[in-house]
């Protein structure tokens, strides 16, 4: 989902952080001894509270991988729930270090906002669920049909373009959170619902009755979700991207949860393992973090497949296919930049 035009809204508050010094926000968490984590106020698969009152979830995993690498502890996280509106002022005035919230990268949030995009977690794309006694097999017979659409977010531009374009009308049902969305299309206060397509599985898994609702097919928008942080210190920014790097290539490279502390120990003839790990050069002192940082996160959390099988994959209630999301060598888009 993307929010948009609220560079105005959020100067005017005086909330737009000064740039920070450089290294100033990793100086700052380590002498709170936490990371402070904007998530989703509830998404399953997501961002949720398991039946221990404990954060879980696929945007979840980069703030503990994020926690291990700096501290050796992924539990060593603060998390605040956000909602569409809220989540950017939080950003903006330093309530939360990192946002990790199934968020769109977007021109206007890097370069108007000021917001530093650390890379792509998940490709999605902005879709439409219905009930299926609805009777429709495709956007384009939602021609003057209600839609729930969260407030503030420029999923409402998609709508409008799209409708717009193929000569159709529609009334808009706003709402401003996932849980308000589920009430009020479950008591059919809306013929469908249009968020992100990954949201919408999230949300159709949390239905009493799931198969009593189909997601259509079309997909209107681009939208490359990922963790982000304020402009003004790089060195921080390298630290979330590279958190999340590693995470990918450590699949590719097939090391996983179980494996890691093992390939570690045995430095092998890969020389890129090698320096991922930290038993070559000095990556983890080029980020202020120890030589280990890799391997505590991806001990904490896994790789991106473990992750995204864990959360979101078919066999969980979501249910999702890898698609573009799956290594480039498996047919997707995903790859890491070279740990060179």
């Amino acid at each position: 989902m993307k929010i948009f035009n609220l560079a105005a809204a959020i100067a005017v508050a005086g909330l737009v952080a000064a740039p920070v010094a450089h290294g100033a926000t990793l100086d700052d968490v380590k002498a709170r001894g936490k990371l402070s984590c904007g998530t989703n106020t509830g998404l399953v698969g997501f961002a949720f509270t398991d039946e221990n009152g404990n954060w879980q979830g696929f945007d979840i995993a980069i703030c503990k991988a994020m926690a291990a690498a700096i501290f050796g502890d992924p539990d060593a996280v603060e998390y605040t729930p956000l909602t569409g509106k809220t989540r950017f002022t939080a950003l903006a005035a330093g309530e939360i270090d990192v946002l990790s919230r199934n968020t769109t990268w977007t021109f206007s949030r890097d370069v108007d906002l000021k917001f530093e995009f650390n890379g792509v977690n998940y490709y999605d794309g902005q879709g439409f669920i219905v009930p299926k006694s609805l009777g429709v097999t495709s956007a384009l017979e939602l021609d003057g049909a209600t839609i729930c659409i969260q407030t503030g977010t420029t999923t409402e531009l998609n709508l409008a373009d799209f409708f717009r374009a193929n000569n159709m009308s529609y009334e808009p049902v706003p709402i401003e959170t996932e849980a308000e969305a589920r009430q009020k299309f479950l008591s059919e206060a809306c013929d469908a619902y249009t968020t992100d397509a990954s949201a919408l599985a999230a949300n159709r898994a949390s239905y009493p009755n799931p198969t009593d609702f189909v997601i259509l097919p079309e997909i209107v928008s681009k939208e490359p979700l990922g963790p982000l942080v304020r402009h003004g210190d790089p060195d921080w920014g390298d630290i979330v991207r590279w958190t999340l790097n590693a995470l990918i290539i450590a699949e590719e490279k097939g090391i996983t949860q179980d494996n890691v502390e093992e390939m570690a120990a045995a430095p092998g003839d890969d020389p890129e393992i090698n320096r991922l790990l930290g038993t070559e050069g000095s990556y983890g002192e080029m980020l202020g973090l120890g030589k280990d940082w890799a391997a505590q996160a991806i001990k904490a959390v896994g790789n991106y497949g473990e992750i995204f099988d864990r959360y979101l994959g078919p066999d969980t209630p979501i249910g999702l296919e890898r698609g573009l999301n799956a290594l480039y060598t498996d047919g997707g888009i995903l790859y890491s930049p070279p740990f060179r």
